[in-house]
């Protein structure tokens, strides 16, 4: 078994819109990688003019909001930082190497890579007079509303990655029951190299192939 994978296109972000697009990315693979019987909702993103869906599991928005909130007080440990987060899908087969002792290995069979790259809010210098604080205020707004914009165009370039990564490469998949395949979304930790910490090193190298712990 092949271990497809696939890298998303970098994202620049500011601190306070890592949530909602966190949420859109990780739901919309989700959403186009869970073969069980689900109520699909859409979800309007809170800073962004984009709707995702979600495969309407509260479980699984649990489990997404927790990860975003450890990413979230890791960028404010490690500002202005490029970073990734890494979404794996996996099958486990058991295998009995002695008689006392069972052994649970994993195979990893997808790998989602999501690059972002964390900024800092622009800070405007102060002006004395009324007229420029106008100014500012003006140019500030007239900032944001570009960036937001393209990060809005780039998001969408993102989920139609996604769209067609999960629409061409099905060969892989594993034959699971009907339910939510196994996966982990592993995040920078604070012993990390260049925002991931060896064990994620380890399997990002082992990726193109098959792997267990």
């Amino acid at each position: 078994m092949n271990c497809e994978t696939c890298q998303l296109k970098e994202l620049e972000l500011e601190p306070t819109e890592i949530r909602d697009v966190l949420r859109c990315i990780l739901h919309t693979i989700f959403f186009h990688r869970t073969l069980s019987l689900v109520r699909p909702k859409d979800v309007d993103c809170d800073f962004l003019e984009i709707t995702y869906v979600q495969c309407g599991l509260p479980e699984l928005e649990k489990e997404v909001d927790e990860k975003i909130d450890q990413f979230t007080a890791w960028v404010e440990k490690h500002p202005n930082r490029r970073s990734q987060i890494c979404l794996s899908f996996f099958d486990e087969k058991h295998r009995h190497p002695g008689w006392f002792v069972n052994k649970t290995e994993r195979i990893y069979w997808e790998q989602w890579f999501i690059n972002l790259h964390i900024m800092s809010p622009k800070r405007y210098s102060k002006s004395n007079s009324s007229k420029g604080l106008t100014n500012i205020g003006a140019n500030a707004l007239e900032e944001t509303s570009t960036r937001r914009a393209a990060l809005e165009s780039s998001i969408n370039e993102v989920l139609f990655q996604i769209i067609n990564f999960a629409n061409e490469k099905k060969d892989h998949i594993p034959a699971i029951p009907d339910r939510i395949f196994n996966h982990e979304i592993m995040i920078p930790s604070s012993d990390s190299v260049f925002g991931w910490n060896t064990d994620v090193i380890r399997r990002v190298l082992n990726s193109g192939h098959p792997y267990s712990l």
